[in-house]
């Protein structure tokens, strides 16, 4: 049952009667995104914001899970194994841009907690509303054995798409385990994309090994047929590079 409307809220439909009477459309539209706001205060008067983990659908059916709960933000999308590790940024309103690695936008969030989901298949935009609780993003436990495998299904994957074998090694340690499985999964999902291109030959002719060492910043860089990827396990997730930018490397080598 609705409850009677206060003397402020009162006051402000009347305003907001007037304005649209009157033809004062700039008035009219600070009203709205008043009313706006309004409606999405809680009862101690504040702002509703966004949970700091759940789960979104965009408009056009992609779901994803945003994890804020561990410093970086945190995307994965139900339909892919990569978790995107995203950078912040102030857009006008009071707004924010979270950004990949390669400085493209991925999400917009507003100070009301709205969300606009961008890709390239909708670069303007889809709208996300959340659907509910969203599991925690962490890299599973690796142990020697595991790793292992994970190398050798990933090189497999590779030299699949490539049409020739493409090694993958690693110097890991009981730190960088987890961080280096994770990023033989997206170097493949990178390989993979470029594989799909036109002049796929040319870009992975010549690239014959992967090799994954630990340093003080993840990197990528690619000569004389080596793909060198360096993560940093003291960055967690956010201490390899994404699928994009090692693709963008594999694009230019």
């Amino acid at each position: 049952m609705m409850g009677r409307s206060s003397a402020s809220e009162r006051a402000f439909c009347t305003a907001l009667i007037c304005a649209v009477a009157f033809g004062l459309p700039a008035f009219a539209g600070d009203a709205q995104d008043a009313l706006r706001q309004g409606l999405m205060r809680n009862r101690g008067g504040e702002v509703t914001e966004a949970p700091m983990l759940a789960r979104y659908i965009s408009e056009d059916g992609r779901a994803f899970i945003l994890d804020r709960s561990q410093g970086r933000p945190l995307l994965k999308f139900d339909d892919g194994p990569e978790i995107w590790v995203l950078a912040v940024s102030a857009a006008p309103r009071g707004d924010v841009i979270y950004k990949n690695d390669l400085g493209e936008p991925v999400l917009r969030a507003t100070r009301l907690g709205g969300f606009t989901l961008f890709s390239e298949v909708r670069p303007a935009g889809a709208a996300a509303s959340m659907a509910g609780p969203g599991a925690a993003l962490r890299l599973p436990v690796l142990g020697p054995q595991a790793l292992g495998d994970r190398l050798l299904q990933a090189s497999y994957r590779a030299g699949r798409a490539a049409r020739h074998t493409i090694v993958f090694q690693a110097e890991a340690t009981p730190a960088s385990s987890a961080l280096i499985g994770d990023a033989a999964v997206i170097t493949t999902l990178a390989i993979l994309r470029v594989a799909q291109r036109k002049n796929a030959g040319g870009m992975l002719a010549g690239l014959s090994k992967v090799l994954f060492e630990e340093g003080r910043k993840p990197s990528v860089s690619c000569a004389n047929g080596v793909l060198r990827v360096v993560i940093a396990p003291a960055d967690g997730v956010a201490g390899r590079p994404s699928s994009f930018r090692i693709e963008q490397v594999l694009r230019k080598s």
